[in-house]
């Protein structure tokens, strides 16, 4: 039979049970729970700064690739031809190139360019002639004669007339009813209202990434565009010029985009009188490549106007004022 003590020890350790137990019911000993605070300020300045990087990325992404897209054109419109072309290297009047495009669209060119302030020519034009008309950044819109109507030719017209820089010419055994030229750049077509027409023109005519005379004029007083040197379309013989100008001097002076430096505005090659003249001479002056003086010359272009002296790597002396 239990004693007293050990009676009374039962009941303790019974009522510390107890008491441990109704603890453990809170489950934190007792303490209420913590409320967790979250940050919504610092979520709000975080979705802000998200959303302005977002907003910058779409307004300079698409101005990156607009630039991407102008200086490298080939690769945006489907379909054109790039082609490598040295610059700057003339031939007389009567000389021929041995192209190998047709049209072409490069190489070396006649030292007087095709007038193309919004040129429309009804007659084909002497190539050599054209092709240096690209070199200062115009597009040449070619049509074969035989594959394209009169409403295709008014189409194209529109894109040309009173635009500078632009000019237009049937080219006859064309392989395709349209063909577009720039400077190294070429599109064949088979319809006017092709997008690729607007595109080429927006992106090719006067893009300094592309052409290598860069601030040259198109207007040209000295190519008759009533008149102009007419088109050959028979196979360049075996005393043409080679696509590579092989024997030709390069002029530095013509290589301002793509090529090299150019002095801005202006029509080119005037040192020593105005260029591309058949021969190279006018009466009274020289002119670029002449090789004389014209008989009777005295220093002075028709009319009176004294000729450009061809500049010289030492700085001239500055003149006296005339009399009055």
């Amino acid at each position: 039979m239990p004693n007293s003590t050990s009676a009374k020890s039962a009941k303790a350790i019974k009522a510390a049970g107890k008491s441990s137990g109704s603890g453990r019911k809170g489950g934190s000993g007792g303490k209420l729970p913590v409320k967790r605070n979250i940050p919504w300020m610092t979520i709000a300045a975080v979705v802000a700064v998200l959303a302005l990087i977002g907003g910058i990325a779409a307004f300079l992404v698409p101005k990156y690739n607009a630039k991407e897209e102008i200086k490298n054109p080939s690769a945006y419109i489907d379909g054109v031809v790039k082609k490598d072309y040295p610059a700057g290297l003339h031939v007389s009047s009567t000389q021929r190139v041995a192209y190998d495009q047709a049209p072409p669209f490069g190489g070396p060119h006649d030292g007087s360019w095709a007038a193309c302030m919004g040129n429309v020519y009804a007659k084909a034009i002497r190539t050599e002639n054209a092709v240096h008309s690209l070199e200062h950044g115009a597009v040449w819109i070619t049509y074969n004669p035989d594959k394209v109507d009169q409403a295709t030719i008014d189409t194209l017209k529109k894109k040309v007339e009173g635009q500078q820089y632009m000019l237009m010419s049937p080219y006859p055994g064309l392989d395709t009813p349209i063909s577009l030229q720039a400077w190294g750049h070429q599109l064949k077509l088979q319809k006017a209202d092709d997008s690729r027409v607007d595109r080429f023109i927006k992106d090719l005519r006067l893009n300094s990434n592309t052409y290598p005379e860069v601030g040259a004029s198109c207007a040209n007083p000295t190519f008759d565009t009533n008149n102009p040197p007419p088109f050959d379309p028979s196979k360049p013989g075996p005393d043409a010029v080679p696509l590579d100008g092989k024997g030709l001097t390069k002029d530095t002076t013509e290589l301002g985009g793509a090529g090299g430096s150019q002095i801005p505005g202006g029509i080119p090659n005037i040192p020593g009188g105005i260029p591309g003249l058949p021969g190279g001479t006018i009466p009274g002056g020289t002119l670029p490549g002449g090789d004389a003086t014209a008989p009777g010359g005295d220093g002075t272009l028709p009319g009176g106007i004294p000729s450009i002296p061809v500049p010289t790597g030492d700085p001239q002396p500055e003149q006296p004022a005339p009399a009055q």
